[in-house]
């Protein structure tokens, strides 16, 4: 019954790749192309991205029972972040490449760890990790939810700061061109230096309050839809399609979203007219940049910039499978090390960051044209063509180091909460 939704989600995210296969076929005898770049741009030119979903209609039309499998997929996906994490007795005998291990057993540490996958300075807000062993999560639901939230607002507080330089520095092109910014950032310190000078030490702040709302509010979609399909029956799932419906509730949840982040990015961007005479700022708030972008773009310009983060997700999502076995592999070596195994997580997380780090930037550039007066991209194509033909390609990572030092403080913070966790857990249990 799932099998259609799986199929379907697989075969559009390749379905370009396979229209411009086919347009080749059809050359043979006939004019043809000088290589599959120079295809792939051709029709772009002439015909447009939607030729490269021509037919696309016709071949969902093949499938049925998709409604079933997304709510089937809603449930599965949300089942592993809120239900007893308890690994299956094959998993127990025999040891598995993609189970996490960890040498002590506090009751509360998933939810702290699974908000070290969601509290990153990406775009995409990711799916949770798989499960622990011996870590079942909280009798309660709602007590887990609020634990959780809690821990997300307090790493999302420490990594604020270097957030908004990353984005600063990311986004610095088109800051300058809006006349908001004179010059620019020669660094990591000097942009810190600058903002402090111009805008006081709390505008590091800005636009966290619509940042954390972004994993608020991811995190409390997926705690209801868990909430409302547990009562469905079970249904037993290979790991292929299990890991297949949590890229379908991811990307509903970053549809649901992606506004949020869309305000995060615009705050955060938004400094201060230098050498005017009020300071004044383009944005008083995340309602005040809902209101004028809705004015100027309409809704399409809450979403500028989407399509690429489901990209991103998708790449994510690969990366994981790929890296996943080496990173579990090392974390069971190191099983009894605490501070090495997540020396091991960290380097795997920033490897995985910085492969997305390019999609990242080109979602945030499209975001900054939004109600901006400016040009607009005519695809993610165009827009990923214009910046590496304008700036080059090292334009796709400014501002990673920023990001590099985010993660280093949220898995800094993370480790320290989990030891303060340990010790309170240690008295409570030796009072008794």
């Amino acid at each position: 019954m799932l099998g259609s939704g799986y199929s379907i989600f697989g075969e559009m995210a390749g379905y370009p790749l396979d229209t411009v296969s086919r347009r080749m076929i059809m050359t043979s005898g006939a004019v043809k192309y000088k290589g599959t770049l120079h295809a792939i741009a051709h029709n772009l030119t002439t015909e447009g991205e939607k030729s490269f979903y021509s037919g696309s209609g016709a071949h969902i039309l093949g499938h049925n029972e998709i409604g079933k499998a997304l709510i089937t997929a809603a449930r599965l996906s949300c089942r592993t972040e809120h239900e007893p994490l308890l690994p299956l007795i094959s998993q127990k005998i025999h040891w598995q490449p993609d189970l996490s291990f960890r040498p002590f057993n506090y009751t509360a540490a998933p939810i702290i760890e699974n908000m070290g996958s969601t509290v990153g300075t990406s775009s995409v807000v990711k799916p949770s990790p798989t499960a622990f062993v011996g870590a079942p999560m909280e009798k309660s639901s709602k007590a887990s939810l609020i634990k959780e939230l809690v821990a997300l607002g307090l790493l999302k507080a420490v990594a604020a700061p270097f957030e908004r330089v990353k984005l600063l520095l990311q986004n610095q092109k088109d800051i300058i061109k809006s006349g908001r910014l004179h010059k620019p950032y020669n660094g990591i310190l000097h942009c810190f230096a600058t903002t402090i000078r111009n805008e006081g030490i709390f505008s590091l702040w800005r636009g966290y309050t619509a940042m954390t709302m972004v994993h608020v509010s991811a995190t409390v979609i997926r705690f209801g839809i868990f909430q409302f399909t547990k009562v469905l029956d079970d249904t037993q799932l290979s790991y292929t399609r299990v890991v297949v419906s949590s890229y379908v509730v991811s990307a509903a949840t970053q549809f649901l979203v992606y506004p949020f982040l869309y305000a995060a990015t615009r705050m955060a961007t938004d400094v201060k007219t230098i050498g005017s005479n009020t300071g004044d700022r383009q944005f008083n708030g995340m309602i005040d940049v809902f209101r004028k972008t809705l004015k100027s773009d309409g809704i399409v310009g809450l979403y500028r910039g989407f399509n690429i983060t489901l990209g991103e997700l998708v790449m994510m999502g690969a990366l994981s499978k790929g890296l996943n076995p080496w990173k579990q592999h090392y974390s069971y070596i190191l099983r009894n090390n605490f501070l090495s195994r997540h020396m091991v997580d960290f380097g795997f997380w920033i490897s995985g960051n910085m492969a997305t780090y390019p999609l990242d930037t080109v979602s945030r550039r499209m975001m900054m044209t939004s109600g901006s007066g400016t040009v607009k991209y005519k695809s993610t194509v165009h827009a990923i063509s214009q910046i590496m033909k304008t700036e080059g390609v090292k334009t796709f990572y400014n501002g990673a180091g920023a990001e590099i030092i985010a993660c280093a403080a949220n898995r800094a913070t993370l480790l320290l909460m989990i030891y303060v966790a340990d010790v309170i857990r240690a008295a409570k249990e030796k009072q008794y």
